[in-house]
């Protein structure tokens, strides 16, 4: 599509922007317009694009490093195709199944008739545990990512159906879920929502699931178990457990001289000693999900590249996030000395995390509700973060 004379796209963008200077670009933009929008930009992003569309161009809004407002013309992306809507149902019933096969492993063997063939104890045990935790996990997964999705769709924003990632040799039996993208948001405040409705969406199926499953669970003497481990501490989890049983949980058989305070603080970093001896909660398949789902809200909440908290962080400090990268990176690094897991972190962040997602406009700042709201996530990562996700009994 040939263009037309430079002068036209002037006129445009003088519309709602002071020009001071206008250089023409290479292959990575048409045009770059220096100055000062006199318009709200949120309306004059909007405009522009709307002016620019039958050209087949595309606004981008920024600043440089002087702090001056740019405008960036760029050639539009083509629309986005269509998706398959049965690939996204594929991989959930394959999950679902993982996800069934895995939770059927927890079965309390008491429950199981002692003359009850393969056959029979399969399906008792698919019905008795499998299917409370399938339901309850993918309750919480599907939650997280609708939450998403929807917000996505409220902004006319095209992103994917929820992608379920089947895992049967995982404790989980799932990867968990992606949605993907398939435009940019339009400004930060469009980023923020999105980035945000998963976790809060997650978050309110997995309380009062995690609440119910402690319910229906069990007090016991911690004993060592080849292969075993104990569900990690959260700060919101510790108080789940508190509100069900008046108790925090494990209860150490002795604090070995320390303070109350001192001993939980060792153990909620490091997950060491082992609690042997001492009363625990044995959790119900439908805690387990509850656990797992609080565990994935803190994940997803890693300040870093395209996870919901790189997301909700960008949105409030832009590109001088990468310079929590590093951080993050050596944190992790310095937890895995307590949960090898961790390592694994590092590396798939190092791989496919260092990049943040960018809104076309990112001159457009957060309004007051949603920075007051960004600070509140922040603050519901601490409660959320699990340090040692799983302490080993054997």
């Amino acid at each position: 599509m040939s263009l037309p004379a430079p002068e036209i796209f002037t006129s445009l963008v003088s519309r709602v922007f002071r020009i001071e200077d206008v250089t023409a670009g290479d292959q990575e933009y048409l045009y770059r317009f220096r100055g000062q929008l006199f318009v709200d930009s949120l309306q004059a992003h909007r405009d522009l694009s709307e002016w620019l569309q039958p050209y087949g161009l595309t606004p981008l809004f920024r600043k440089d490093r002087d702090g001056r407002q740019v405008i960036f013309l760029v050639r539009s992306l083509p629309a986005p195709q269509k998706s398959n809507a049965g690939l996204n149902v594929v991989l959930f019933v394959l999950t679902l199944a993982s996800v069934m096969w895995v939770g059927s492993q927890f079965t309390d063997p008491a429950l199981l008739p002692p003359d009850a063939s393969l056959w029979e104890a399969f399906w008792i045990a698919l019905l008795n545990s499998g299917l409370p935790f399938a339901a309850s996990l993918l309750g919480i997964l599907l939650a997280h990512e609708f939450g998403h999705y929807l917000a996505a769709r409220f902004h006319n924003t095209n992103a994917t159906l929820p992608y379920f990632i089947p895992m049967p040799v995982t404790i989980l039996g799932t990867l968990g879920a992606v949605i993907v993208w398939k435009e940019l948001p339009r400004n930060k405040r469009v980023l923020f929502d999105v980035g945000v409705a998963g976790p809060l969406a997650g978050l309110v199926v997995a309380v009062p699931v995690l609440l119910y499953g402690l319910s229906i669970s069990k007090l016991g003497t911690v004993e060592p178990a080849p292969g075993g481990f104990i569900e990690g501490n959260s700060i919101l989890y510790l108080l789940a457990k508190f509100i069900v049983f008046g108790r925090f949980l494990p209860e150490p058989a002795s604090y070995e001289g320390l303070s109350p305070v001192l001993y939980w603080l060792r153990y909620f970093f490091t997950g060491t000693p082992a609690p042997y001896g001492g009363v625990d909660v044995f959790i119900s398949p439908v805690a387990l999900a509850g656990w797992a789902g609080i565990l994935v809200t803190a994940l997803n909440l890693l300040p870093v590249g395209q996870l919901d908290g790189g997301h909700i962080l960008y949105t409030l400090f832009g590109h001088k996030l990468r310079y929590a990268f590093p951080v993050v990176l050596l944190f992790m690094g310095m937890m895995g000395l307590f949960w090898s897991g961790w390592w694994l972190w590092v590396v798939l962040l190092f791989l496919f995390g260092r990049r943040s997602a960018e809104p076309l406009d990112q001159i457009t700042e957060l309004d007051p509700p949603r920075r007051a709201l960004a600070w509140g996530m922040v603050f519901l990562f601490f409660l959320v973060f699990t340090p040692v996700p799983m302490v080993p009994l054997g």
